[in-house]
């Protein structure tokens, strides 16, 4: 892995997006994203003093879940597993050094 994409995804971690960045990025209205955190669908999302604060990880499984909804009509539970499970594929690759 070069030194520049080291940077650029630690960069991406260390800085959070507020509920309706995520919203807009995604293309749904924040009561989406509130509904599934209610449903305990995005584990690792914070709240500090009532702000709700994701990762650049939680944005891309927003916009997975998101996009797996819509194009295959998938409940919100289906979604996030399915999620979970690219997640985990594209840990391994990243393990195995290989491109996505």
């Amino acid at each position: 892995m070069r030194d520049e994409e080291i940077l650029i995804g630690s960069l991406m971690e260390e800085s959070w997006l507020t509920l309706e960045q995520v919203a807009a990025a995604c293309k749904v209205e924040p009561d989406w994203l509130v509904r599934h955190i209610d449903e305990g669908l995005f584990p690792h999302v914070e709240s500090v003093a009532g702000i709700w604060r994701f990762s650049g990880t939680m944005l891309s499984r927003a916009r997975r879940m998101r996009q797996l909804e819509r194009d295959f009509d998938a409940v919100p539970e289906l979604a996030a597993l399915m999620a979970d499970l690219l997640e985990e594929v594209d840990e391994l690759r990243a393990r195995l050094g290989r491109p996505g």
